[in-house]
């Protein structure tokens, strides 16, 4: 009678314990819902953990399209920055989208408008959102590394069978049989199996761990697929349709991955304390891997496409969210037409990640040369003007009050560096960026395509006269009709020598009282001002630096050669 009282306490406590778990879980995950509803519009808070970037892109790099926005140009103009500010995601497969789709250009009105229209409904309907938000939370991430990553090297495996694990439990049966005939003997020889099973459980086991967080990942993404078709969202029929499609095909890895994907190793409670020494003993988790590895081989379409769908729908969903983060943006008009024209229209243009900007406004059918002094705010507008067209051709979504452009294909050559370890100098590292613009500047004149391109400080790496004479070349050559290039340089001889090809503009610069002043406005026409020398000045340099500079910066102006 004791026995059982003590037995009954025991298990009363080990309910109670359970069942205060659950409840902390459930409040746990109630409190960070709220937090993610109530987030929507509001910037991303977001810490990135180092090298974490380099495992979103992944969706990306198996996925190449023409026209996407190039290394070069996405370094430039300090995307992964933007792409963070943007990223509200809950889930790998929302992370890994959004960061494709700002490297992707759409490809024309159709897809615009189906964008617009998925955008514009959770950003209207918020019951329907939340739902689709809670799904996203309970999809989550993985971990460090990308499911593509694991998908990559799935023939590292090599051929698994279950034949050995199945001789080895027989093993341990057998070893059962034999106590009752010679207990001493089958004792030790069941001991004897177990040591084996074990140790050999956990050799494999580490083998193929890392794969089993990427199962637990799919059949989180197919319980998400199978939720989503129940959640009436017209503008989305078209995606949950597909992935009701990969939930039937994909029905034999559920099957066949059960243990895998709903019973996590070391939960802590007894019944899975207990489970895990009978999955380690019967091999069961190596089973089922072998099981279910083969129904992801066959379906790895299937995967790729449930991660675009939802990846897909989460975009739209934080794409809703960062238009209402901004102070101010427009839905821009792109136009696709084969040849359109090349005129450009934007007004009270800002950069998204400055606290304050300054807004300024651009109408041009012609390339822009850029003047004006240190720190004005040249190369700030000229990223302000690429973002605002790379935002404008993938998210829909532009930080100005209003866009119109045609659709076109965008490079830059801006913030180079030397490549040490190539061994080629800043001026190489240039010339070849700025050689791949011309390349595409000519396979978009084939193809009746536009090119907007970007380049600050043409040919800054090599001397004055080479550079001048080069970069007036250069710059006609993307003066064609088919192309806008927004230049900024310090050489003021260009805006005589281009002066047909380009419209000049130029920021300026106030010094008051020993102190310098950047009010950062476009105005037109080429530069007036220097303040390199009365920077120096303001710093206190010599005295006699100053005025011999100036006289010579003086004579070179009127004379047009140096004293």
């Amino acid at each position: 009678m004791e026995g059982l009282v003590l037995a009954g306490m025991i298990l009363f406590l080990i309910v109670l314990i359970m069942g205060k778990e659950y409840i902390n879980s459930k409040s746990f995950h109630k409190h960070n819902l709220q937090r993610i509803y109530a987030s929507y519009g509001m910037a991303c808070e977001r810490e990135y953990k180092a090298g974490e970037m380099e495992h979103i892109k992944k969706y990306y790099l198996r996925h190449p399209r023409r026209n996407q926005i190039d290394d070069i140009t996405w370094d430039d103009l300090n995307l992964d920055s933007i792409y963070q500010q943007i990223n509200v995601s809950c889930s790998a497969a929302g992370d890994e989208y959004l960061y494709y789709k700002l490297r992707t250009p759409v490809d024309g009105q159709e897809e615009l408008e189906k964008w617009e229209a998925k955008t514009n409904f959770f950003m209207e309907h918020e019951e329907e959102r939340h739902r689709i938000q809670s799904l996203f939370y309970q999809l989550g991430r993985m971990g460090r590394y990308s499911l593509h990553e694991y998908i990559e090297n799935l023939d590292i495996l090599g051929e698994r069978k279950n034949g050995k694990y199945v001789l080895y439990n027989l093993l341990f049966f057998l070893c059962i049989g034999s106590m009752f005939a010679a207990p001493p003997f089958g004792i030790v020889a069941l001991l004897v199996v177990v040591c084996h099973n074990l140790i050999g459980y956990f050799r494999e086991y580490k083998q193929i761990e890392p794969y089993i967080t990427s199962f637990r990942y799919i059949k989180r993404m197919l319980d998400a697929a199978e939720q989503m078709g129940q959640i009436t969202v017209e503008s989305i029929s078209e995606e949950q349709e597909r992935l009701r499609g990969c939930h039937r095909k994909m029905k034999g890895f559920i099957r066949n991955s059960y243990l895998l994907v709903y019973v996590e190793k070391g939960n802590g409670d007894p019944f899975s304390l207990i489970l895990d020494y009978v999955r380690m003993v019967f091999y069961l988790d190596l089973i089922q891997f072998n099981n279910a590895l083969n129904a992801v081989r066959g379906h790895l379409d299937e995967i790729d496409e449930m991660m675009t769908l939802l990846g897909q729908i989460e975009s739209a969903v934080v794409i809703g969210s960062y238009r209402k983060s901004l102070p101010a943006y427009c839905v821009p008009m792109i136009r696709f037409e084969e040849g359109a024209d090349r005129h450009m229209v934007i007004e009270q243009l800002y950069h998204p990640l400055l606290s304050d900007p300054v807004k300024n406004s651009i109408d041009t059918d012609r390339g822009v040369l850029l003047t004006g002094s240190n720190a004005s705010g040249k190369s700030t507008f000229l990223r302000a003007v690429a973002l605002s067209a790379v935002l404008a051709q993938t998210i829909h979504t532009c930080p100005a009050d209003h866009y119109e452009a045609p659709a076109f294909r965008i490079f830059s050559s801006m913030s180079l560096k030397d490549d040490l370890i190539g061994g080629q100098s800043y001026y190489m590292v240039e010339i070849r960026a700025i050689k791949r613009i011309l390349d595409q500047v000519k396979q978009a004149e084939e193809e009746h395509g536009c090119v907007l391109c970007f380049v600050d400080e043409v040919l800054r790496g090599t001397n004055t006269v080479e550079r001048i004479a080069a970069s007036t070349q250069i710059m006609k050559m993307l003066s064609a009709g088919h192309v806008i290039c927004f230049a900024a340089t310090h050489d003021v001889e260009l805006t005589k020598l281009l002066e047909k090809e380009y419209d000049n503009y130029h920021f300026e610069e106030r010094i008051e009282e020993d102190d310098v002043f950047f009010p950062y406005t476009l105005m037109s026409g080429p530069a007036t001002t220097r303040n390199a020398i009365a920077l120096l000045k303001m710093l206190g340099y010599d005295e006699k630096i100053i005025a011999d500079a100036e006289a010579m910066a003086k004579h070179f102006m009127t004379e047009g050669s140096w004293a």
